[in-house]
């Protein structure tokens, strides 16, 4: 697998799970950094660097998803010779959810549990407004509204100026998203949500439930739209029960 997906971080072979996770709009691998150190042994959280922000500031950010799903396809085809699992916040979990559509498609391995988070279902209609091609002070003011990104970073101009174009590419993914409709995904899936998510309230995630063959579980968290951080060792918690306590074995 190429490092520049994980930021030089080595995989364990070892690993009885890989938990691949997958950033909000804007995020970069560094949101899952202190998850590495949480986990518990029997698990590796692998979090992906998309291009365009971490350490990969230097590439040209992707602002579509199929091409963005296609290179993450790519990337951990090489690292699937584990049992594994997807988790994704936001922009994260669509990205999740469409990467396990495409490994099912390239008939390679399926992760043992899909985790999508802080994201309503694929096809459900949006419900804020489309600000990827909006003027940066309108992409402020959306930033503010989420909650997710500190005041003083959007008050300082040099490090805006840097993020913007990321951000509207991760906006663009999410805006010019199109679902096509396939059968539900024969993965276990769970899904978790901010009891005080403004953009993303409980009732917009019971949709999920259309996309696994199984019974999805529905798990919430205090907090808003950033649950993931604020209520981070509890979601964290919730994954290593989910996972059962010895990995199906890869095919």
């Amino acid at each position: 697998m190429d490092g520049k997906w994980l930021t030089g971080q080595e995989l364990r072979p070892e690993a009885e799970y890989r938990l691949f996770c997958l950033p909000y709009a804007g995020g970069s691998a560094a949101v899952y950094h202190k998850w590495r150190g949480a986990a518990p042994g029997r698990f590796q959280v692998c979090a992906l660097e998309l291009p365009g922000r971490g350490r990969r500031l230097t590439e040209t950010p992707i602002s579509r998803l199929r091409p963005m799903v296609k290179a993450l396809a790519d990337a951990i085809e090489g690292a699937l010779d584990r049992p594994f699992a997807l988790f994704g916040h936001s922009m994260g979990a669509l990205l999740a959810f469409e990467l396990t559509r495409t490994l099912r498609e390239r008939g390679l391995p399926l992760p043992a549990h899909l985790f999508v988070s802080g994201a309503a279902a694929p096809g459900t209609p949006r419900r804020r407004p489309v600000v990827h091609s909006a003027t940066d002070a309108e992409l402020r003011q959306e930033l503010r509204f989420l909650n997710g990104t500190p005041r003083e970073l959007l008050e300082n101009e040099e490090l805006m100026a840097l993020m913007l174009p990321t951000l509207r590419a991760d906006f663009s993914v999410l805006e010019t998203y199109e679902y096509r409709a396939q059968p539900p995904l024969p993965v276990p899936l769970t899904v978790f949500g901010g009891t005080a998510d403004p953009s993303v309230p409980p009732t917009a995630l019971h949709g999920w439930r259309e996309h696994t063959t199984g019974s999805p579980r529905l798990q919430l968290f205090p907090g808003d739209h950033f649950f993931l951080h604020s209520a981070a060792p509890d979601v964290l918690a919730a994954i290593r029960d989910t996972l059962p306590r010895h990995a199906p074995v890869t095919p």
